[in-house]
């Protein structure tokens, strides 16, 4: 018993109370902690420096000449900071500049419009000028026709009006004076007036019978649309001739 009591007291000896590993353990734990921190903390740095670099690729490099144009614009914009009273000068000053602008374009355009107005004055002035040029010839046949009738009696008088008629039509054929004698065609209001309308069962439905007055026109323009008097009670015009026409 002795003897065993011997060795279980020798196997305490080497045994290690719980209390001593639980103590032991931390004081490892520890050492382990610190081993792993640099390691961690070293992490942490590398990845701040890599967003770091990446935040510098961000930001755009400029030139030189950037860089003065920015500076310019700035200071050219704090040189335009002006205070209300000098934005309200600013303001009027303009305003006066724009006024004298318009003044003169209004006296510009009143000056073309009188200028334009005196050369259309004179280009129908010299146009009137050029008919009565060509009337005058007329105006001396007239006499000479009046003064042949009071020496000679009104023998041949008639031939004598008529060859100044002519001659009067020629002229004014010349300017553009265009006579409107629709006896036998088809009437067309826009260029004679019916004054009366006449039974005829041979002619077509609306012909012109007789011309009471004759019409000018210069151009597309009627001058005086001519006095006619109109069949009715006829036939009705073939389509063909009204296509025509």
């Amino acid at each position: 018993m002795a003897k065993r009591n011997e060795e279980d007291v020798a196997n305490e000896g080497f045994q290690i109370p719980i209390e001593d590993a639980s103590e032991e353990t931390p004081q490892e734990d520890p050492v382990g902690a610190q081993t792993s921190a640099p390691a961690a903390e070293g992490g942490s740095d590398e990845a701040t420096a890599d967003e770091a670099d990446e935040t510098d690729d961000d930001i755009p490099e400029l030139d030189d000449e950037e860089i003065i144009a920015e500076a310019e614009a700035v200071v050219e914009e704090a040189a335009e900071g002006l205070s209300a009273e000098e934005q309200l000068e600013a303001a009027h000053a303009k305003a006066k500049e724009w006024q004298d602008r318009y003044m003169r374009l209004h006296a510009e355009w009143d000056t073309y419009r009188r200028r334009t107005q005196d050369q259309r004055a004179e280009e129908k002035a010299r146009a009137t000028e050029k008919l009565m040029e060509n009337l005058l010839p007329v105006l001396d046949d007239f006499e000479r026709t009046v003064a042949y009738a009071a020496e000679n009696g009104e023998t041949g008088l008639l031939d004598g009006v008529k060859a100044v008629q002519s001659k009067l039509i020629d002229v004014l054929t010349k300017g553009g004076l265009q006579v409107i004698d629709p006896a036998g065609e088809p009437y067309d209001a826009l260029e004679a007036q019916a004054v009366q309308m006449v039974p005829d069962e041979e002619a077509f439905e609306e012909t012109v019978k007789d011309v009471f007055q004759k019409g000018y026109k210069m151009g597309k323009k009627v001058l005086r649309a001519a006095m006619v008097t109109v069949t009715t009670g006829g036939p009705k015009r073939p389509k063909d001739e009204e296509s025509e026409e």
